[in-house]
C-alpha cells in the first residue's frame, strides 16, 4: 500500500469524530474542496477532479497513442487517456493517489441486478430496487459515479427470472432514462429477458426459436430498443432453468435459442450472455453438480460468436466453498465469462460480515482469467442508506469491481484501499477482514460440506431438510449423506464421477481422498466418522473443531470492533455491531444445530 494513498484518503476523508454518518457515500468519501483548476476536455472526469483533487491543478490529455481504449496513464497531476471514459477512470486513479499506467484486463465488467419491476429484488438484502417501479435521477448518478470509480462498465437493470413486461414500451422508455444517465459514466445497460416474451407481448403462440415470427418478433423489438438505447449491450437469459422458458420447450437446443437473440443484436454490435445454470427434469438421477457440463458440452461450437455462455464459479449454486466449476474445463469453443455472487444469499445475507475477494481470488487460481472475456457480478445493491444492508459488504462491491480491473489484486491489497476510503486502514480490522470468509465457512458447513441451507431463503441451517414434494436436489440430506457409516457426497469413480468432469491433475487430485484437499473432502468424497485427518483428529472430531473455531472467530470480530468506538462515526459503528452481535448468535445456531444433528450418526 503506498504511503501517499493513505495520507491522500485521510486527507479527504471526513473526520471520524465528525456527525454520525449513514455509509451513502461508500468509499467516495472525499471532502468537497473546490479548489484544483482543470485544463483539458470538458466532461465527468473534469467535474470530479474539479470538486474534489486537492492539488492546485491537474491536466487532462486525449492522448491517441494510449493503447486500450479504457486504460490510461497517471504522471504527476496530469491524466493522459484515448477516450473520454479512460479519463475518467484515470481520474479516479489520480484520487485514489496512484500513478503510472493502467488498463482493464477484461472487457466486460458487468453488475446483475435481479430486480423485479414491483421494486423487490430476489436476493437482495439492503432494501428495494433503487431502478424499479420509479428511480431517482440523482441516485442512479451516485449509483453510476461508483461504478466508474472501480472501473465497471456495464449493468442489467433487472433480474435474470425475468418479467415479459420489462420489454414493453413504458418500461423500456425508463430503461432508456436510466442508460442516459449512465452513459457519461462509461457504463452501458443490459437486459434480462424472458424467453417467452413473444407470447406475452407479441401474442403469438409460440416461443420456438426456429420459427419466423418468433424471430421477426425479436429482431423488432430490438430494433426498438437500440432506438431509444443506441449502445444498449445485449441480452442476459435465463432459460430452461428452475420453470423458465427457454427453448428446450420446443426440443431446440441452448444454441439454437441463443443465436437466434444474437442475430437480432448483432447488427447493432450487441451480445448475448446465456447462463449455463441449467439441471433438473433433464438429467433425472445425475448428480446436479454435472449437469451444466452435461448440458452444454453438445453445444460447444455452434453458438453464434456473439453468445457468451455465462457460469458461476461453482457447480453447485454460489455456496460459501465450492471447487471451480468444471465447465470451465470443458467449454473450449465458446467464449466464457464467470458469474460471481456479490449479494451473500448463502453467506449471511448482509447480516454477516464476510469478505469475498478470498473467495474470487481462489477461483482465479484453478480458472485463468485470460481464459475468460468477462466477469459477472451479482449486485448487493439496493435502496438503502448504505447501499448494501451491511456496512461491511460495501466492500464486496468495490472488490468485485478492482478485481474485474485486475484479477491480480490481492485480496489484502483491495481490503486496505477499501478501508482507508471508509473507516481506518487498521491491521486489526485488515485482518478481521482477511479471515472473515474462511470463519463463515468453519462456521457453516465445513471441510467441503455444502447445501445445508434452511429451505426456500438459504438463511440459517437445515441439515435434516427434506420435503418429499421437493426435488431430492433442493433438499440438505442429499447433499451430506451422512449415515452411520460416516458423511460426504462420492463424487469419485466409485460414485456420481464428477471428478471425471475436470482436467488433469484436478481429476486424480479430488479423486482421491489422501490428496483431495482437506477443505474439499466432504463435497467429493463420502467418508467414515473416523477418517483420519490430518490434524491427527478423527473427522467428527474436526468437524466439531471447525464449527468451534468459526464460531470463536465470529467472536473474535465482534469484540474486535468493540475497539473502535472511540474512532469510528457513532452511527456506523453501532450499525455495523448491531450486525456483529447478530452474526455471533446465527454463527452459535449453525454449530448446535450441525453438531446436534450430526452428532446422531457419529456418536
Amino acid at each position: 500500500m503506498k504511503k501517499s494513498f493513505v495520507i491522500l484518503t485521510l486527507l479527504l476523508a471526513v473526520s471520524s469524530f465528525a456527525a454520525a454518518e449513514d455509509g451513502s457515500r461508500l468509499w467516495l468519501r472525499y471532502a468537497e474542496v473546490n479548489q484544483a483548476k482543470i485544463t483539458g476536455p470538458e466532461c465527468v472526469a473534469a467535474d470530479e477532479l474539479r470538486k474534489y483533487y486537492t492539488g492546485a491543478e491537474a491536466q487532462l490529455v486525449i492522448d491517441p497513442t494510449v493503447a486500450n481504449a479504457e486504460g490510461y496513464v497517471v504522471s504527476g497531476h496530469t491524466v493522459k487517456a484515448k477516450t473520454e471514459r479512460g479519463l475518467l477512470y484515470g481520474a479516479y486513479a489520480l484520487l485514489r493517489g496512484e500513478q503510472g499506467a493502467s488498463e482493464p484486463f477484461f472487457k466486460l465488467r458487468i453488475l446483475n441486478h435481479w430486480d423485479n419491476l414491483d421494486g423487490s429484488i430476489e436476493r437482495g438484502y439492503a432494501g428495494q430496487s433503487i431502478f424499479w417501479p420509479g428511480y431517482d435521477a440523482d441516485h442512479i448518478r451516485d449509483y453510476a459515479r461508483a461504478n466508474a470509480s472501480i472501473g465497471i462498465n456495464g449493468t442489467v437493470l433487472n433480474n435474470v427470472n425475468a418479467s415479459p413486461q420489462q420489454l414493453n414500451r413504458k418500461n423500456l422508455l425508463q430503461a432508456k432514462a436510466i442508460a442516459d444517465i449512465l452513459r457519461p459514466y462509461g457504463i452501458r445497460v443490459y437486459l434480462s429477458v424472458n424467453f417467452a416474451s413473444p407470447m406475452a407481448l407479441g401474442k403469438l403462440k409460440t416461443a420456438d426459436p426456429l420459427n419466423s415470427q418468433v424471430q421477426r418478433w425479436w429482431k423488432q423489438k430490438t430494433a426498438e430498443i437500440y432506438k431509444l438505447i443506441p449502445d444498449f449491450g445485449g441480452y442476459l437469459v435465463k432459460a430452461n432453468s428452475e420453470g423458465q422458458p427457454g427453448p428446450g420447450d420446443y426440443g431446440r437446443s441452448h444454441a439454437d435459442g441463443a443465436n437466434m437473440l444474437a442475430a437480432a443484436v448483432a447488427p447493432y454490435g450487441g451480445i448475448v450472455m446465456w447462463r449455463s445454470f441449467v439441471y433438473g427434469a433433464n438429467h433425472k438421477g445425475e448428480d446436479r453438480v454435472k449437469q451444466a457440463v452435461s448440458e452444454f458440452l453438445p453445444c460447444d461450437g455452434k453458438f453464434a460468436k456473439n453468445v457468451i455462455l455465462q457460469s458461476k464459479n461453482g457447480p453447485l449454486d454460489f455456496q460459501p466453498r465450492e471447487p471451480y466449476a468444471p465447465i470451465f474445463d470443458n467449454i473450449r469453443q465458446t467464449p466464457q465469462m464467470v458469474e460471481l455472487q456479490i449479494t451473500q444469499e448463502y453467506l449471511g445475507q448482509s447480516r454477516h460480515l464476510v469478505y469475498l475477494a478470498p473467495m474470487w481470488r481462489e477461483f482465479f487460481r484453478y480458472v485463468e482469467p485470460q481464459r475468460l472475456v468477462g466477469i459477472a457480478g451479482v449486485a448487493n445493491i439496493g435502496a438503502d442508506a448504505n447501499w448494501c444492508g451491511h456496512h461491511f459488504s460495501q466492500a464486496n462491491w468495490y472488490a468485485f469491481g478492482r478485481l474485474a480491473w485486475n484479477p491480480s489484486l490481492t485480496s489484502e491489497t483491495i481490503a486496505a484501499e477499501w478501508l482507508s476510503a471508509t473507516f481506518v486502514n487498521d491491521a486489526r480490522l485488515l485482518s478481521l477482514m482477511l479471515r472473515s470468509r474462511e470463519a463463515c465457512v468453519d462456521y457453516m458447513m465445513p471441510l467441503g460440506l455444502h447445501h445445508i441451507f434452511k429451505f426456500d431463503h438459504h438463511y440459517g441451517p437445515e441439515p435434516d431438510g427434506f420435503i418429499k414434494s421437493y426435488p431430492l436436489e433442493w433438499c440438505p440430506v442429499y447433499y451430506h449423506q451422512a449415515d452411520k457409516q460416516g458423511v460426504g457426497f462420492n463424487r469419485t469413480h466409485t460414485g456420481s464421477d464428477a471428478t471425471s468432469q475436470y482436467r488433469e491433475p484436478y481429476c486424480s487430485l479430488y479423486d482421491n481422498p489422501s490428496t483431495c484437499p482437506e477443505n474439499l473432502l466432504l463435497w467429493f468424497h463420502h467418508l467414515p466418522w473416523t477418517y483420519r485427518m490430518n490434524s491427527g483428529r478423527t473427522l467428527w472430531q474436526e468437524l466439531q473443531y471447525r464449527y468451534n473455531r468459526g464460531v470463536g472467530e465470529a467472536e473474535d470480530f465482534r469484540s474486535t470492533w468493540q475497539q473502535f468506538k472511540p474512532t469510528i462515526d457513532e452511527q456506523r459503528w453501532r450499525e455495523v455491531d448491531d450486525r456483529l452481535q447478530h452474526q455471533v448468535a446465527n454463527a452459535r445456531e449453525w454449530r448446535d444445530v450441525c453438531l446436534k444433528y450430526f452428532k446422531g450418526f457419529a456418536e
